[in-house]
């Protein structure tokens, strides 16, 4: 597996630190309003490469921060004058939210607990900046703390960029103590009515950049990282900071591999308030949910059928390319979506049907020769995928099988087992993507609203009594009493099933 790694800037095998251990990271969100799509595609991404990485037989350790106190989260509760507390409270909650919908976990390494909050680790942080001082990389100007760029000498190595590069558009702003511009802030002191936190310098709170080196750290417990991730616009200043930070504190390599995705944009425009293009979460679920759908079916199917064509749409981008996000572009993805639900949906009858003995195969195929073609697009599927997560092309793989399975069942060719073969297949496919399997319990499950589930199972009940007793007339008129909920009966040697019509 060759993973294209920003800080020698080619492709590189990957090789764990520890054998079949990965400890990554990825830089989270800052929780002063809600996700946009922006951060979703970065979310979804570094989830599918977790899924991936777990699906080739890592442990993998996935950590995932959130900034939870920052100059922009002050401006907005000073904006909207509010709490900052009570501001952050209200976008973590959204977030959680957000990560349920799209159906990725949390970025902890115990499930139960939430993901490391910076206002939750200033202890840590204080007796990280003690250390750096202490090793002389770091110095205290007036209740700031700045770390002495120039003292660390492969200051640059990630960006490519060299100081004096750096130094160009780079000023001294009034007020700050550096003693270089390019220095950078570990420590903020407190001006008036802002948050504050106790330490040796006086009243004040850390820098965005100590926050990730310290957490990373702390819950991988290890000071060398296997994968730190984020979006490409972090790599300078942000992680090039990171890694001064972690390298000048520990003298050892701060992360083996640094993966970095390109930035999404709107119809070929940045994403900005300004522009009136941005947006959340939310709003893209609902937006891409259609009203017929909404009143057809039960809203947390719909949820996850439009959560399945954002993360397709995203999916066809590779990651490292930028993602130009448009209606056209989810409209391409809805009805790709389509297909793929109607072919799980025949699969899962024609197994049921075969189970019972209702449906033989025509012109049956060479049980083996179809396993040994399938076989072969898993092992394409894996191969794309090895090259640095190539997403765009283990899709075309992916809906290359499901073709091929599909060609085999008009008419029906396979027998059960290579049925249930090519099912697993495709989920596992399914699962690295994060999208779902879309069969006939699924559709059935949308379509019947769980206040109706007693109904209907108590209806059947009482048309397997009509038709025990021959009365014909009453199992009919029982019949059409689901007509409504678009589910038809079927008659069995073991009783009544429904189905949708």
């Amino acid at each position: 597996m060759k993973i294209y790694n920003s800080l020698t800037r080619k492709k590189q095998e990957f090789e764990s630190i520890t054998p079949k251990v990965v400890n990554m990271y990825t830089c989270g969100v800052t929780v002063y309003d809600d996700c946009h799509i922006g951060h979703a595609r970065s979310l979804y991404i570094f989830d599918a490469i977790r899924r991936y990485l777990e699906y080739k037989g890592y442990k993998v350790n996935f950590v995932r921060n959130i900034t939870d106190i920052d100059d922009k989260i002050i401006k907005r509760a000073n904006e909207l004058k509010v709490n900052w507390q009570d501001l952050v409270a209200k976008y973590i909650a959204s977030y959680n939210d957000d990560l349920k919908l799209l159906g990725i976990r949390k970025g902890i390494l115990d499930k139960d607990k939430e993901e490391p909050r910076a206002t939750k680790n200033i202890p840590e942080m204080i007796k990280y900046i003690e250390g750096l001082i202490n090793k002389g990389y770091a110095y205290e100007a007036g209740g700031d703390v700045y770390f002495n760029v120039r003292k660390f000498s492969d200051y640059g190595k990630l960006s490519g960029q060299g100081i004096d590069k750096m130094l160009e558009g780079v000023r001294i702003e009034p007020g700050e103590g550096k003693k270089d511009p390019l220095d950078f802030a570990l420590w903020k002191k407190s001006k008036e009515n802002e948050p504050w936190w106790d330490s040796r310098w006086g009243k004040g709170r850390p820098g965005w950049h100590i926050e990730c080196s310290v957490m990373s750290q702390k819950f991988l417990k290890t000071d060398r990282l296997d994968i730190h991730a984020g979006g490409i616009d972090l790599i300078f200043p942000h992680h090039e900071n990171e890694t001064a930070q972690a390298e000048a504190l520990t003298g050892k390599p701060f992360a083996k591999y640094w993966i970095h995705h390109g930035l999404l944009t709107i119809n070929g425009q940045k994403m900005a308030k300004s522009l009136g293009n941005f947006i959340i979460v939310k709003e893209a679920l609902k937006k891409y949910t259609s009203e017929e759908e909404l009143k057809k079916y039960k809203q947390e199917a719909i949820s996850k059928n439009a959560v399945d064509m954002l993360k397709l749409c995203m999916g066809k981008v590779h990651y490292r390319s930028p993602l130009d996000f448009s209606d056209k572009s989810i409209q391409d993805s809805k009805a790709e979506l389509k297909g793929l639900k109607a072919i799980f949906f025949i699969m899962d009858l024609y197994i049921q049907d075969c189970k019972d003995k209702k449906l033989q195969p025509q012109h049956q195929m060479d049980p083996d020769m179809f396993r040994k073609k399938i076989c072969d697009y898993k092992t394409k599927f894996i191969e794309a995928m090895d090259d640095d997560f190539n997403t765009p092309d283990a899709l075309g793989i992916f809906h290359k099988l499901v073709s091929y399975v599909f060609t085999h069942m008009n008419p029906l060719r396979l027998d059960l087992s290579c049925l249930e073969d090519a099912k697993k297949m495709i989920i596992e496919m399914l699962d690295i993507f994060g999208l779902s399997w879309w069969g006939f319990e699924e559709h059935i499950n949308s379509l019947i609203k769980p206040t109706n589930k007693v109904k209907i199972e108590s209806i059947k009940e009482e048309r397997d009594k009509a038709r025990k007793t021959k009365d014909f007339k009453k199992a009919d008129q029982i019949k059409q009493e689901l007509l409504e909920l678009e589910l038809k009966f079927e008659d069995g040697l073991e009783g009544t099933t429904y189905r949708p019509i």
